[in-house]
């Protein structure tokens, strides 16, 4: 793909705050995403189910919830997969151990109600919990998508960082849990990063040789990620290509 005329030239560094200002426009995309109408691609039509097809559970990122990842949900019921909100909090603020047991038991939850392991879609913070809740339960998780997570590299290579110690009583290199997002889950780990990204280092969402099965280069922004036509349809694409139905 080629780079584009604002991609980063260091980046694994910070984006530069004009980076960070670029993002500010698609906040909307975000907060409208529980009224926006769900528009199938044209190459994407909902068939009838000829097999078992991995439930989804979709984290949200730092400040969001739920309601920030309807749009994804309700696009990925009408193209046939059944997917879940995470219903860890109100509002994600970070790493805590009680928003983890959440996470664990919401996982625990969908495993034994469908009967199948879950694909797991964290965006940003959320997936770290998806890389840690794989890395802890393989055998509940039939594969981890990241969409600009910093699971990678330094922990204050962003421009959230701040923010994050500001909501919590810990540091951001000091989570009160012990896992290693850096390390791979046992399962199939897909990590999507942009170059525009406006938060998150580019190089620490792509990862190192080894932390991922598949590092995936997109053009959207970082608020883009969750809620923008166009990531959507590109993520219906990766599962459809990773996840067939099963015959």
């Amino acid at each position: 793909m080629p780079q584009p005329k604002d991609a980063l030239r260091d980046d694994h560094l910070a984006p530069p705050f004009g980076y960070w200002l670029r993002e500010l426009p698609n906040l909307p995309k975000i907060w409208s995403s529980p009224v926006r109408r769900v528009r199938l691609p044209e190459h994407v039509r909902p068939v009838e189910r000829e097999g078992p097809r991995p439930p989804v559970l979709v984290i949200p990122g730092i400040m969001s919830n739920d309601g920030a990842t309807s749009l994804m949900r309700r696009t990925l019921d009408a193209a046939g997969y059944d997917a879940y909100p995470a219903r860890i909090s109100a509002m994600m603020t970070g790493i805590t151990q009680a928003f983890f047991d959440r996470a664990e038991a919401r996982l625990d939850q969908i495993w034994r109600e469908t009967g199948q392991p879950v694909a797991l879609i964290g965006i940003s913070l959320g997936g770290l919990y998806a890389r840690v809740l794989a890395q802890r339960h393989p055998h509940k998780v039939a594969l981890v998508m990241t969409l600009g997570t910093p699971f990678s590299g330094d922990r204050r290579a962003n421009n959230a960082w701040r923010l994050y110690e500001a909501l919590n009583d810990h540091k951001v290199d000091n989570p009160p849990i012990s896992d290693d997002p850096r390390q791979k889950p046992p399962v199939r780990t897909i990590a999507i990063w942009s170059p525009r990204d406006g938060i998150i280092a580019p190089a620490c969402s792509r990862g190192e040789e080894g932390e991922c099965d598949r590092a995936i280069e997109v053009p959207e922004r970082h608020f883009e990620f969750s809620a923008s036509r166009a990531s959507i349809e590109r993520i219906l694409d990766i599962l459809g290509e990773e996840l067939p139905r099963s015959r």
